[in-house]
């Protein structure tokens, strides 16, 4: 019960990510307030916090209505006496208008499909963690954790899909800046590849997916499981050091190694940056990653560099 008596708020908790990040922070002892749109779903996910003895808020919250947010944080004002530990920014609304429309070019797509993607996915981030860091700043400590994902750095499904992502980054790097000083960490979370209920169903489900869902099919079968996140984020909150990662991209990955820990189903941690890794991806170089120590990676410098803009 190692976060015993903190208090957390993770958005978009109904299912996928989100649920496995509560789980998780419930597990380690913290009152968890989880938000979503779906009485049912949340209700769900409460559920199984109660069932692993944990301690849950469900709280039904729309992250593209500012007057829901305010109304979160007035309550956590109210019933925990300001006291805010830890903001998982994780709600998101366009996995499936992503998987109906893959292949499609942004002027073959209707525009709508930037609201869906980021209206709760970026604009509710940055509401929500307004809210928490007023919190946060004024007891002299925190965690703010947006999740993101690769295609903050690269092309990956779509226009908007990516111009989110870049933006999630940028916004905990910028955060990081104004909060260092106040104690408070803001930091960018990568999961890799995550079997998700919506993945399963659109993808993995499916015997003869499209084209380019094909391609994605292998990668998710093998994915992390959706609480894999959630132990990344317990592990780093009692990090010493933690204020000497804010401001950076992080991914589940990276934490794994770092803190010595495997996924809940005991499985270890896909390392995509791992030259063993990428080379059992290519057909032609496979035999190549039987005689290559998993420890050699790609240096994040070559990362950037080979995806610069200048």
């Amino acid at each position: 019960m190692s976060l015993s008596g903190w208090v957390c708020v993770v958005t978009g908790a109904s299912r996928g990510i989100g649920r496995g990040i509560a789980l998780q922070l419930s597990e380690a002892g913290a009152t968890v307030y989880i938000t979503g749109r779906q009485e049912k779903t949340l209700k769900q996910t409460a559920a199984q916090v109660t069932e692993r003895g944990g301690n849950c808020v469900p709280v039904i919250c729309d992250s593209s209505k500012e007057t829901d947010i305010q109304e979160l944080f007035e309550r956590i004002k109210q019933e925990q006496k300001g006291r805010l530990d830890i903001l998982v920014n994780n709600a998101y609304s366009g996995v499936q208008d992503i998987f109906e429309n893959m292949g499609k070019k942004f002027w073959e797509t209707e525009p709508s499909i930037w609201d869906s993607i980021n209206n709760a996915g970026l604009r509710g981030h940055y509401f929500f963690s307004v809210y928490a860091a007023r919190l946060m700043v004024a007891q002299g400590r925190g965690l703010i954790v947006t999740i993101s994902s690769f295609g903050g750095m690269r092309y990956l499904f779509n226009v908007p899909y990516g111009v989110g992502k870049a933006a999630c980054d940028r916004l905990a790097s910028d955060m990081a800046i104004e909060l260092r000083r106040r104690g408070v960490a803001s930091v960018s979370l990568w999961p890799g590849a995550v079997k998700t209920e919506l993945v399963s169903q659109l993808i993995l489900a499916k015997e003869s997916p499209s084209g380019d869902q094909s391609k994605f099919k292998n990668v998710f079968a093998d994915g992390e499981t959706t609480e894999l996140s959630g132990k990344c984020i317990v592990n780093m909150a009692k990090d010493k050091n933690l204020m000497s990662l804010t401001g950076k991209i992080l991914m589940t990955s990276d934490l794994a190694r770092r803190y010595g820990i495997k996924d809940v189903d005991g499985r270890s941690v896909a390392d995509y940056t791992s030259i063993k890794y990428l080379l059992s991806q290519v057909p032609y170089l496979s035999w190549l990653s039987v005689v290559v120590p998993s420890f050699v990676r790609v240096p994040r410098f070559v990362m950037t560099l080979a995806f610069s803009r200048f």
